[in-house]
């Protein structure tokens, strides 16, 4: 929970790289809670306040997957490419730092 509250305090950090410990658990996190609200007042007869949440989570999501292109060494523009992005996301971050920043690990 730790690392959600982090990616939402720097949802308007698009600089520097971020764990991949962060950035799963705060897209873990994200869908459990978009999904629960959006279930619990889809039922009660408002779905808008699930879109409402989901549209106010994308910018902390998209830094976060930013930094994430970050510690693997790449720009954040590969966060557009479908598949190959998904793998980025899930290799180790480079060891020590990088032109994006220091490594989160040390």
């Amino acid at each position: 929970m730790n690392y959600f509250i982090s990616a939402l305090k720097n949802f308007s950090d698009f600089n520097g790289r971020a764990r991949r410990s962060e950035y799963w658990y705060f897209a873990l996190f994200a869908f459990l809670i978009n999904f629960a609200i959006g279930f619990i007042f889809g039922y009660l007869g408002m779905p808008i306040i699930g879109t409402i949440l989901g549209l106010v989570l994308i910018i902390p999501n998209i830094a976060a997957a930013i930094r994430r292109m970050h510690d693997v060494g790449k720009s954040g523009w590969y966060c557009l490419i479908p598949i190959y992005n998904l793998i980025l996301a899930f290799t180790e971050g480079e060891k020590g730092p990088n032109q994006y920043g220091p490594d989160p690990k040390a």
